[in-house]
């Protein structure tokens, strides 16, 4: 696993001003350790990162399996190895009122949830506050917490929060953390 997955806590930044969804991820000590960018107009979602903004190493494919679907799932893929890392998919309804996520394994085996912080925090952020009002997701594994992706309000671009200290016994392989952030920074993001 490339030496950019060690880091506990991360901060995700999208840019406001482009044609194309970039996402920069920096680690505790501000330098850019993950770059993505989305191209914008595709049917189906088709996500690379990169260690860098030159696009110097290819770490991670999020690929989507259908054509525009509501509850979408998204292969995680090892760019190095191509060693399918697992699924990350979007409950497709329940999601309208309460993001939520859910994480398996390789073989469809169910392994975790991410979910936005309250069903109350959620209903003011759809028909009230928007934006003003950032999200917090928290991600189990196994029943156990083991990450938070916390969203900072922002005027003017999209800040992310992942943090992975709570893994300590390692059940989210970091991989799927990372995908997770910048999945929810595109889709969920999106919404903003």
């Amino acid at each position: 696993m490339h030496e950019a997955f060690q880091y506990p806590k991360y901060v995700l930044k999208r840019k406001f001003f482009s044609f194309a969804n970039k996402f920069y991820v920096y680690n505790p000590k501000d330098e850019v350790v993950f770059f993505s960018h989305q191209k914008m107009f595709k049917l189906k979602e088709d996500i690379r990162v990169y260690s860098d903004e030159e696009k110097s190493q290819e770490l991670l494919l999020i690929q989507a399996r259908q054509v525009i679907d509501f509850a979408a799932s998204y292969d995680v893929i090892d760019a190095t190895t191509q060693v399918h890392v697992g699924i990350i998919r979007r409950k497709g309804f329940r999601s309208m009122v309460r993001d939520k996520w859910h994480l398996l394994t390789p073989s469809e085996e169910e392994l975790g949830t991410i979910e936005e912080d309250s069903l109350g925090s959620a209903l003011l952020r759809r028909f009230i506050l928007g934006s003003l009002l950032p999200q917090t997701y928290h991600v189990q594994v196994l029943g156990d917490p083991v990450a938070t992706f916390r969203q900072r309000f922002h005027l003017l671009r999209y800040v992310l929060e992942i943090d992975l200290s709570e893994n300590s016994r390692e059940k989210l392989d970091p991989r799927m953390g990372i995908a997770a952030g910048i999945l929810l920074g595109a889709i969920e993001g999106r919404q903003n």
